[in-house]
């Protein structure tokens, strides 16, 4: 739609033959590549045969690749990619004139499917490349549940029984999340559960806890390992998600040339990078290789809070302490939020390639208190008639105090950012903020240093 007013659609779709047929690999443009994955027990870095028991034959091969810079997309995937994408580029000319700014904004908009997020973009190749290695089940972990609802519409749709072990916070707190996935027939279990040797060594540890990401991803991993022609995904951290993610940025970027713009800064959520790292991707690589420079803004919650407060190191990336170790910005694998955090950004660790980017210079990090994403979530779902996901409500934060900031020295930045879901199922933290009873966790260095005190000890390589 185009008027006199608004010369520039409010909502711009490609068509499909513009939609991208391959991934973009990041790492393939980095002036250096994320320190290497490496093996516990010998403290060298993985190989292929060593991720094979764990990730299926091809997602461990894209996890390892660091050079091929794109990567076609199958056919079979792109044939489902057309039910739900491409996901539209959106003016936000109303939130625009809320914050009466000079600032243009856009978000991209990740919501137009079932799961509600961006997470089906990597579940439909992770099932896919499963299916096509003839393996008989999944396993994977999830936290707010749009990923465990993805990979549940993603497993019915190639024939893959799946086993989705759910932060117990949120399988409590979402049981409408929880329905979504046993009506495409995955078996949800809440987390940690007595399912599992690590669920139940740390029910002993730690009665009552409400669980993390962390301790999911430990079951997770530890039911792929002991069940035969089975192999364990995961949602977000990982090279092989960011990979598939690219879609996201790639999409965005294409539709902003036609439109003959580009962001002055590109502002995402981040929990464990993968929405982050698919919108940036093509505007970073633009960066990389001395094309442009824009400012690139990571948006994640003071209550675990890995960039900002976080050691760039080796970590375990699940709190059973028996798969590869990454060097990333960690909290420490054992580091649990208060279960009063509202969003699903509740992993320890952050994106090895994000991390690496960070380490270097070329993105920026900043942490909100959740009262304040709520504000903002309120603000911009009267502005532009979505409601957000708590997930996405952090980048629209961001992009808000980017967009004030023009307003305050009057440039007029052109503002990217993605909303990477709806909130309908989050309607029990909308409703807790509603009623005052939403309170802002902060953990103390104190708290913290609890984490860092597990970090294991790896000899300089």
């Amino acid at each position: 739609m185009t008027s006199k007013l608004n010369p520039i659609p409010y909502r711009l779709y490609l068509t499909e033959e513009q939609m991208p047929k391959q991934w973009y690999n990041l790492r393939a443009d980095m002036k250096e590549q994320p320190a290497p994955l490496i093996n516990p027990a010998t403290m060298k870095p993985v190989s292929l045969e060593e991720l094979e028991p764990i990730f299926c034959r091809e997602l461990a091969k894209q996890e390892l690749d660091g050079q091929t810079r794109y990567v076609d997309i199958p056919q079979e995937v792109q044939a489902v990619y057309r039910m739900y994408r491409p996901s539209p580029l959106v003016r936000a000319y109303n939130l625009e004139k809320a914050l009466d700014t000079p600032a243009k904004i856009y978000f991209k908009f990740e919501g137009n499917n079932t799961s509600g997020s961006h997470k089906l973009n990597s579940a439909l190749a992770q099932a896919y490349y499963a299916k096509e290695q003839g393996l008989k089940g999944l396993t994977t972990e999830t936290g707010a549940g749009q990923w465990g609802t993805a990979l549940s519409e993603a497993c019915a749709h190639f024939g893959l029984p799946l086993t989705v072990y759910m932060v117990k916070v949120s399988y409590e707190q979402k049981p409408f999340r929880r329905d979504a996935m046993r009506t495409f027939g995955a078996n949800v279990i809440p987390s940690p559960s007595e399912t599992t040797q690590v669920g139940r060594k740390i029910l002993t540890e730690h009665p009552g806890t409400s669980g993390s990401l962390g301790c999911a991803i430990s079951e997770a991993v530890e039911k792929a390992l002991t069940t035969p022609d089975t192999r364990y995904v995961l949602g977000s951290v990982l090279n092989q998600v960011v990979l598939h993610q690219s879609i996201i940025g790639l999409e965005a970027k294409k539709a902003m040339d036609i439109l003959g713009e580009y962001p002055d800064v590109v502002v995402g959520c981040a929990g464990g990078g993968s929405n982050l790292a698919g919108l940036i991707a093509p505007f970073m690589q633009d960066k990389l290789t001395g094309k442009a420079d824009p400012r690139i803004v990571a948006v994640e919650p003071a209550s675990c809070p890995s960039f900002t407060r976080g050691r760039y190191a080796y970590d375990f990336c699940y709190t059973g302490r028996i798969t590869p170790m990454a060097k990333m910005y960690t909290l420490g694998s054992g580091f649990i939020p208060s279960p009063n955090h509202a969003g699903g950004l509740r992993y320890h660790g952050m994106s090895p390639i994000l991390s690496k980017l960070y380490h270097d210079g070329y993105m920026e990090a900043v942490a909100y208190e959740q009262t304040g994403i709520f504000e903002a979530a309120v603000f911009f779902a009267k502005a532009e008639q979505i409601l957000p996901a708590p997930e996405s409500a952090h980048a629209i934060k961001g992009a808000m105090e980017e967009a004030l900031r023009c307003k305050e020295t009057g440039e007029n930045k052109t503002i990217l950012f993605g909303l990477t879901g709806t909130g309908y199922f989050d309607m029990t933290a909308y409703h807790n903020f509603m009623e005052g009873n939403m309170q802002d966790y902060i953990p103390t260095d104190e708290d913290l240093q609890k984490g860092f005190d597990s970090l294991p000890q790896i000899p300089e390589m």
